[in-house]
């Protein structure tokens, strides 16, 4: 009898485990039915609905941040965030982001915050959320008489604004009524194989079940620009398709650097092609019905690519997409009431607004920081679980976390953001898209 070499037996084995997979990919089927699940949401005056119902202090210039922050610390309630762009100039990147998150759906009242030299007006934030149907005010640290009379309204005014909130109206929601963001970042060999790829499913079924979803980081997607622009819904979208991609690419070139790192060579990945096919994965298969910009939220359900690369423009700082925690305020700022953040390598970062989903593929990074990570998508590359049954899993944390259910961020307090200097030009966004 032939003794089997080493070689022959671990093909083998690896033809087994591919067979258990497809097995279980065929055999997997929803145990319940995800399109009749509904929870309650807070219900918005401009239609939308929210998972969480906080109050956002927002402050307009660096120099008021710490009032700003010292007003949300002293509060000490978890459903009283901070966020705030620091620089004094005009900026329509950042004043559409401010205008976004003060209308979100999961923000219910909003305090504005400034010193009152800088160009984006607190008044006018509180205005806009007003109009929004928010419970709003703004004021500057000048006419109120400096930090601490500052504190002391800013207190008052978040405390009524949280007695406000506890009568906010709620209406059973679903699936469908979910826009989901994800974008990734630590990546390493694993994302691609199995974190972004079990978003892909999800995202898959969540179109399915008549949800939204959302992926970025087309600067991500080099060398794959004709599988995107195949998965177009129409020709228009083509065609938007084909100017980000170029887009990105010169973007890229003319910064002299890609989206890729040194953690993701250790974790890895070799190329920026390489790394871009792990990154894209995480769109799924269905087709993409457009293609829109920060503060921009999509108008029909669907999948949807996020153009956050910079148009270009006279402004000489600004240039690049600089953390994960940008990413995700830009997904947050179309309109996204949960954001999933892919890491291979692990992260312990947060966001305001929305509640962050931390998922890894590397079940040896989840096993050292289950603390910070949410879920673990390593059993796909095992074999114990196809990714069928990991995106079943991830649409029940989902729907956990839309029922009230902290995520490990919330927990610990991490409500990270970063709102810097960029340009781009909205002129060829539709209106009904803009925030």
């Amino acid at each position: 009898m032939k003794k089997k070499t080493r070689g022959s037996a671990d093909s083998m084995e690896l033809r087994e485990i591919i067979r258990n997979i497809e097995e279980k990919e065929e055999n997997v089927m929803e145990k319940k039915d995800y399109q009749s699940v509904r929870w309650n949401g807070y219900v918005r005056k401009d239609g939308r609905m929210g998972i969480r119902n906080k109050v956002l202090v927002v402050y307009t210039v660096e120099c008021a941040s710490f009032v700003a922050k010292e007003i949300v610390r002293r509060t000490n309630r978890k459903d009283v965030e901070v966020v705030g762009f620091t620089g004094c100039c005009d900026n329509q990147y950042a004043v559409r982001m401010l205008l976004a998150l003060v209308r979100h759906p999961n923000v219910g009242a909003v305090l504005g915050v400034g010193l009152g030299c800088e160009y984006t007006q607190p008044k006018t934030l509180a205005q806009k959320a007003r109009e929004a149907g928010k419970e709003a005010d703004g004021f500057y640290i000048q006419e109120m008489g400096g930090t601490e009379k500052s504190i002391e309204y800013g207190m008052k005014r978040v405390q009524e604004f949280l007695k406000t909130l506890e009568n906010t109206p709620t209406a059973p929601m679903g699936f469908a009524d979910l826009i989901v963001g994800c974008e990734c970042g630590g990546s390493d060999y694993t994302s691609g194989l199995a974190g972004n790829a079990t978003v892909g499913r999800f995202f898959d079924r969540l179109v399915d079940w008549n949800g939204t979803a959302v992926f970025e980081e087309i600067v991500e997607a080099v060398g794959l620009k004709k599988m995107l622009m195949d998965r177009a819904a129409t020709d228009e979208v083509r065609e938007k398709l084909d100017t980000t991609y170029e887009k990105a690419l010169d973007h890229c070139r003319s910064i002299h650097q890609f989206s890729i790192s040194s953690g993701n060579f250790v974790g890895g990945l070799s190329t920026i092609e390489e790394k871009s096919m792990g990154a894209t994965i995480k769109s799924g298969t269905k087709p993409i019905v457009g293609v829109t910009k920060v503060s921009c939220k999509p108008d029909k359900k669907g999948l949807w690519l996020l153009d956050s690369t910079p148009d270009p423009y006279f402004m000489g700082f600004g240039k690049t997409n600089p953390n994960d925690s940008e990413g995700l305020m830009d997904l947050i700022s179309i309109g996204c009431q949960v954001v999933f953040l892919v890491t291979g390598r692990g992260s312990v970062v947060g966001s305001a607004v929305s509640p962050l989903v931390k998922i890894t593929g590397n079940t040896v990074t989840y096993n050292r920081m289950s603390d910070d990570m949410d879920f673990c998508a390593g059993d796909a590359i095992s074999g114990v679980k196809s990714l069928d049954e990991l995106s079943l899993e991830l649409a029940d944390l989902v729907q956990a976390v839309c029922e009230g259910k902290e995520t490990n961020a919330e927990r610990l307090g991490h409500k990270e953001y970063y709102i810097p200097y960029k340009y781009q030009n909205v002129d060829d966004v539709p209106l009904p898209c803009r925030a």
